[in-house]
């Protein structure tokens, strides 16, 4: 005796070897048994075989019109064998009962079911909008195969390139784009990028970068909505100083600037101005919701998309010939011994009497010249020889507080490495592109300062000429703007802990290997800067940590002891934990984008240059080779074969993939005899582990959607 039965949402057939009341032991034609409930029990019979019977009824089910059957079945509750009864004959042979059971069981859109071999028509306007979604279904398949097939010739169907970027990091596994492209891969045995970048999908590598990173962090474009700078409403005092800043040529977020007094009195007044957007902006409004959105203004060669609206930046940056509100650390060191003798925080407007751009005066502005009074460059510009007191102040003073640093932090700073700034060159003439952090960044005290300010002159296309050039960190002016900048962000950190004012800092435990900088609300020591206290308070216009922290500080300014009580943000406050996460997000996210496109530029660059070899300095062992750092430009790629660390060798360099920015190199020759351990010492940065080829990947697994195909 075989029976037919349903077993977890199927139908199965087999062998009796034995039968109580309420249940039968079944052998399968797999040789497993299994028990099996009278109640599932559908059909009895002695032949043919349980796969013979089925294979039958499958046949015969392929040739059944359902529309007919669904005309031809009873009103009300049936079981299979009635409407085989009526589709069939008065009397349907044992196949024939199987067909109209697999054939009710397998279109449930037809009939819905009501037991164990009962079911009840679907009412016809719900049968209508199934068959209707059936149809639907069968044309996106079919739309689906066609976008494959494309794809596999090489042709990018215009429907999968405006979804490119969509498909590609931020998948909806349901939408007939993806699965095509899915299909095709598989088809292709191709991995998805590469079959979309042979398919015509990517215009330009540059473009894809850009536009994956405008997807992933401006979906809704890089414009502002149209917004005033409300004007500071206090009537501040003038200072009774001369402020300059020192920037590069292009910037136009001016944050800081400087002043020196009391020159040859025995003390001096070292004043750290900072542009005050703070005074007028409030948490919460307009302008206010658009810089915490973007979290930090984002640098590349080239362009740059600003925290705040250019008429914003306008209305608050230090713009030489004009009084400008600022908060200003003053700072009193005994002019023989330099010892600090005590800091003031004032609130006004401060007159800027020049704005130096370093770029213009590095070769003017030297160490000579700022040490002896003797020394005399004849192209030295009027206001540079007007300034030259207090900038032989400044870098005197800026060199002891470097060196009262490194024995804080155990150690000198050593910049062995330059900074590349790039120059993308077009019809309407240079631009200079961004450049190392600013010089109050935690990776290097002494860095490019302002490089990463520049202005815009339209984005960047991706094929034009790329300069680079190198400039030593440390120079002169650098120093004495990043000194000042570290003064002033430890001093005002220090202070708001002072009064139990919470603020955003920056910290780093010691500085073991691994041990990173951290941000949080408490105020602790910088082990890499040797300071007790670094708080960011010196880019307001640029960096929206500076802005939160220049709130709190106009409030310790205005209310002293009870400055806890009237800031913005109180101690604990889960929005300041909010920022706080946002803008590590954020500025990690923007960090890694420039350090992207500076690769890539690099890799642009040794295209136009015809470059195939270069030296290079081992930096870090590989399991199957080694990752070099080139002695001449801004790149860490692998090479094969493991090498000593610090050994310096001529690579060959192999296919450059700019989707990917990754070139790999082969040895050519070892250009020393002994490993130079000092050149790799350097506190610059760990750009061997970020600035390596990008991540591109894309889950190529089945598609996860449900039979019915409504989303998971």
């Amino acid at each position: 005796m075989f029976v037919l039965f349903e077993e977890a949402g199927k139908y199965l057939g087999g062998r009796v070897l034995s039968e109580a009341e309420a249940s039968a032991q079944v052998e399968l034609e797999t040789g497993k048994r299994v028990k099996v409930k009278g109640a599932h029990i559908v059909l009895r019979f002695e032949k043919p075989s349980p796969p013979e019977l089925i294979a039958q009824a499958k046949t015969l089910v392929a040739g059944m019109d359902l529309d007919l059957a669904w005309e031809f079945a009873p009103e009300g509750e049936f079981g299979f064998a009635e409407l085989a009864s009526e589709y069939f004959q008065s009397n349907p042979t044992l196949v024939q009962q199987a067909a109209a059971l697999l054939a009710l069981f397998e279109a449930p859109h037809y009939f819905r079911r009501a037991g164990k071999g009962r079911f009840k028509k679907a009412p016809a306007e719900i049968l209508q909008q199934a068959l209707a979604a059936i149809e639907k279904k069968k044309l996106v398949q079919a739309q689906i195969d066609a976008w494959a097939a494309e794809l596999v010739a090489g042709v990018c169907p215009p429907p999968v390139r405006e979804q490119l970027y969509k498909i590609l990091f931020k998948p909806d596994k349901n939408a007939p784009e993806y699965r095509a492209v899915v299909d095709a891969a598989r088809a292709s045995q191709r991995p998805p990028l590469e079959l979309l970048e042979r398919a015509g999908a990517i215009d330009s590598p540059y473009q894809f970068h850009w536009r994956r990173f405008l997807f992933e962090n401006f979906p809704k474009g890089t414009g502002f909505p149209a917004l005033a700078a409300p004007a500071i409403a206090d009537e501040l005092p003038v200072a009774a100083v001369e402020a300059f800043s020192i920037d590069d040529s292009q910037t136009t977020e001016i944050d800081d600037a400087l002043s020196v007094q009391g020159l040859g009195t025995g003390t001096v007044t070292v004043g750290v101005h900072i542009a005050a957007p703070g005074l007028a902006l409030v948490p919460g409004s307009a302008i206010d919701q658009v810089a915490r959105t973007r979290m930090s203004t984002v640098y590349m060669p080239g362009y740059k998309i600003t925290m705040l609206p250019d008429e914003v930046v306008a209305a608050y940056t230090l713009q030489e010939g004009r009084d400008c509100p600022a908060v200003s650390l003053y700072a009193r060191f005994d002019e023989a011994t330099l010892e600090l003798q005590g800091t003031e925080t004032k609130i006004e407007r401060v007159p800027i009497v020049a704005n130096l751009r370093h770029d213009q005066l590095d070769t003017a502005i030297t160490q000579p010249w700022l040490e002896d009074a003797g020394v005399d460059n004849a192209e030295t510009p009027d206001i540079a020889l007007r300034l030259r007191a207090p900038l032989s102040f400044l870098f005197r003073l800026a060199k002891a507080l470097k060196a009262q640093r490194e024995v804080v932090r155990g150690k000198p700073e050593n910049f062995n490495r330059p900074d590349y700034n790039f120059r993308l060159l077009r019809d309407a003439g240079p631009r200079q592109g961004a450049g190392a952090p600013s010089g109050d960044s935690d990776a290097h005290a002494v860095a490019s300062v302002g490089a990463h300010k520049h202005g815009n002159e339209g984005e960047p296309v991706g094929h034009e000429q790329v300069q680079i050039t190198t400039r030593q960190r440390g120079a002169p002016l650098d120093l004495i703007v990043s000194e000042a900048m570290i003064l002033a962000n430890s001093s005002w950190g220090a202070w708001l802990a002072e009064f139990g004012v919470p603020g955003l800092y920056r910290s780093q435990a010691s500085m073991a290997p691994g041990v990173k900088v951290r941000m949080g609300t408490r105020s602790l020591p910088h082990a890499g800067l040797g300071v007790k206290s670094y708080a960011w308070s010196t880019s307001p216009l640029r960096r929206y940590t500076d802005l939160v922290n220049q709130w709190q500080i106009i409030a310790a300014a205005r209310h002293g002891k009870t400055a806890a009580l009237a800031a913005p943000f109180k101690p604990k406050d889960a929005d300041l934990f909010s920022i706080l996460s946002g803008f590590d997000a954020a500025y990690a996210t923007y960090n890694a984008y420039q350090g992207g496109m500076e690769r890539f530029w690099t890799l642009k660059y040794l295209q136009q240059q015809g470059i195939t070899e270069l030296e290079a300095t081992v930096v870090k062992d590989l399991p199957n080779g080694a990752l070099v750092r080139a002695d001449t430009l801004p790149l860490v790629f692998p090479v094969a074969g493991q090498q000593p660390r610090g050994a310096r060798l001529r690579v060959k360099l192999g296919e450059i993939d700019e989707i990917v920015l990754d070139v790999t190199g082969t040895v050519l020759e070892r250009l020393d005899a002994q490993p130079d351990a000092a050149a790799l010492e350097d506190d610059g940065g760990d750009d061997e582990e970020v600035a390596g080829p990008i991540a591109i990947a894309v889950d190529m697994a089945e598609n996860e959607t449900p039979a019915d195909n409504t989303p998971a």
